[in-house]
């Protein structure tokens, strides 16, 4: 029996590694360590916007099971997404808590902006995009996940390591979303344009720290 559970450990912890290679092998860039140490000693603004970006993520997931009823899929995968962003927004609402973080107003990043002002106006290429827009969010957060959990408070980092699965697994519904709504060259043209974009955004200097900015190029915690 013993030998069974050390086996189950670890497989769990070859499942993140994979998890983590082929969500860095899917991106462009990974994140840099400025902005990690930047985090790192801003945690209040970190945990402020990660709930921010939960709780965005589950209005996106609404979003979409409100425009596309007749997509049965999609209905699915969205309604199980809505129900775990929820409660990571409720976990990290937590996490706040346990750190005395009060939360408090934060402007948008340039990143989700930027991302959507690409994606198209006209149907049907408007819900392929808006799905290549939800793996590429979804694989960063994953990404950018797998990059602080070493260098957080030892709950806090374990919470995160325990994402990847969950983040990882979205992005691949994502896709799989998007796979049935175009041929293969044109969600890979899609993709080759959003992941240029989120390349650029998170490599380049950023006024505005915040969970999917760019490299800080000042100490801006508000």
């Amino acid at each position: 029996m013993p030998t069974t559970n050390k086996s189950g450990i670890a497989s769990k912890v070859a499942s993140l590694e994979a998890i983590e290679v082929e969500i860095r092998d899917f991106l462009r860039v990974s994140t840099p360590k400025a902005w990690i140490e930047h985090a790192c000693g801003s945690l209040d603004t970190l945990l402020i916007d990660h709930a921010n970006c939960e709780y965005k993520a589950a209005a996106t997931g609404m979003s979409l099971i409100h425009k596309y009823r007749s997509n049965t899929q999609l209905q699915r995968l969205m309604a199980r997404l809505v129900r775990e962003e929820m409660l990571h927004y409720e976990q990290v609402l937590m996490f706040m808590e346990r750190f005395g973080v009060a939360y408090r107003p934060l402007s948008a990043s340039r990143y989700a902006q930027s991302l959507r002002e690409a994606i198209s106006s006209e149907e049907p290429m408007r819900l392929t995009d808006l799905l290549v827009v939800g793996a590429v969010v979804e694989a960063r957060s994953c990404e950018r996940f797998a990059s602080l959990w070493p260098h957080l408070p030892d709950a806090l980092g374990k919470y995160y390591r325990s994402l990847l699965r969950s983040e990882g697994r979205h992005y691949q519904d994502y896709l799989a979303l998007a796979l049935q709504t175009t041929d293969r060259d044109t969600l890979q043209s899609r993709l080759e344009v959003f992941l240029s974009l989120d390349a650029q955004l998170i490599s380049t200097p950023d006024q505005t720290f915040r969970f999917h900015s760019g490299v800080p190029s000042r100490c801006d915690h508000a």
